[in-house]
């Protein structure tokens, strides 16, 4: 039996979200903010610790940049924040003594709590900026293993020499680390049966929710400039449906802009993504010739069609042209979506292929299980 604690962060959008629609949430106690925030299905909802309890390991999972909910648990454990750490000075341009917020402060103060009460064996993070190396160099009589997970933009100068493992889904990044003297593994994306359950749960589709042609979900940034340009040539040639988060980035002119129809969040964006025929994908440039993110597996997990751009190693994961469609150019996606909204058998049984892949090969249940596997042997 192996003791888990994650650690992981929120987008502030999604948080802004949530606390919106539930209003006073914030007031109610630790528990019930979590089972509210994992009740939405954002991000990796509890899939880490409740598949690591099911397996038989104690297991928390903590967003440390939900201050609603971090001051909640802070306030039930008698903790009394300090307010002297939260700003600290640094030197603007080498030179210039300069005072800045320091929002690791509180961040760390909980956090430091909650290591100490829970004295898990192995910390899980997916945040590798958020805390300051010495923050884990201080903390480190109470744990054993410190694990780090990352497949997003990641400085390169930082400090990962307080972790025992880091873990990623992109090869690139395994390689880095390695090279880096890191001790390093592939730990690849996954999906919960949950997330059917929870739409099964919700009933029928009403008369708002008609099926979708061709959906696109993800965001739009400064870092998604090739996912930008292909959006936009797909959004000249053919009517789709955009959610995501960064529109305000896009150019005033941007065909997207016509196609955007909000952010989507958790349960919300897997139900967009169930009444797609197709859904499209698209990866971040730091993914390289790697295919890697989460859209692979939610889109596949909820039995829409993926048509995802190719990357070397993707027939891994699914056969492509099989179990997702493929393409390599935007003009070429163009193409291959209206091949496929015209033959319904084929879109259908791909469809169902790819979700049978998925819910047999790629389930955070097996993740875990890896995960549990990969710490104790390095415990």
């Amino acid at each position: 039996m192996t003791r888990f604690l994650i650690v992981n962060t929120d987008y502030p959008g999604f948080l802004d979200s949530l606390y919106s629609a539930n209003p006073g949430l914030e007031h109610e106690s630790y528990d019930r903010q979590l089972a509210v925030r994992n009740a939405s299905l954002f991000g990796v909802s509890d899939f880490y610790p409740r598949n690591l309890i099911d397996l038989g390991h104690p297991a928390i999972e903590i967003s440390i940049n939900n201050r609603r909910l971090q001051v909640a648990w802070a306030r039930e454990h008698g903790l009394s924040l300090s307010t002297s750490g939260d700003s600290r000075i640094v030197m603007r341009r080498g030179i210039l003594p300069w005072i800045v917020r320091d929002h690791a402060a509180w961040m760390e103060q909980i956090l430091s709590a909650q290591i100490e009460d829970f004295q898990p064996d192995a910390i899980v993070t997916h945040s590798l900026s958020d805390l300051r190396p010495a923050f884990w160099t201080r903390m480190r009589s109470h744990y054993r293993l410190l694990v780090g997970q990352i497949a997003s933009p990641l400085s390169p100068d930082i400090d990962l020499s307080a972790f025992n493992l880091m873990l990623s889904s992109l090869p690139n990044f395994v390689e880095r680390f390695r090279a880096a003297g890191l001790r390093a593994e592939i730990f690849r994306l996954a999906f919960d049966p949950i997330v059917l359950e929870r739409l099964n749960s919700d009933g029928k589709l009403d008369a708002l929710d008609l099926p979708i042609d061709v959906s696109f979900v993800g965001s739009l940034s400064p870092h998604h400039a090739g996912r930008l340009e292909w959006l936009e040539h797909v959004c000249r040639e053919i009517p789709i449906q955009v959610w995501g988060q960064g529109i305000d980035s896009l150019r005033k002119d941007s065909p997207v802009r016509q196609a955007y129809r909000g952010p989507a969040w958790g349960v919300e964006m897997f139900r967009i993504l169930g009444r797609s025929r197709i859904s499209l994908n698209h990866h971040i440039e730091i993914s390289g010739p790697f295919a890697n993110n989460m859209r692979l597996y939610e889109t596949t997990g909820v039995g829409a069609l993926l048509l995802t751009d190719w990357k070397q190693n993707l027939a891994k994961l699914f056969e492509p042209d099989a179990e997702a469609a493929v393409y390599r150019t935007p003009a070429e996606c163009v193409e291959k979506i209206g091949y496929y909204l015209k033959d319904e058998a084929v879109r259908n049984r791909m469809a169902r292929a790819g979700q049978e892949r998925t819910l047999r090969e790629h389930t955070y249940r097996q993740r875990m299980a890896q995960m549990v596997e990969l710490v104790e042997s390095l415990l």
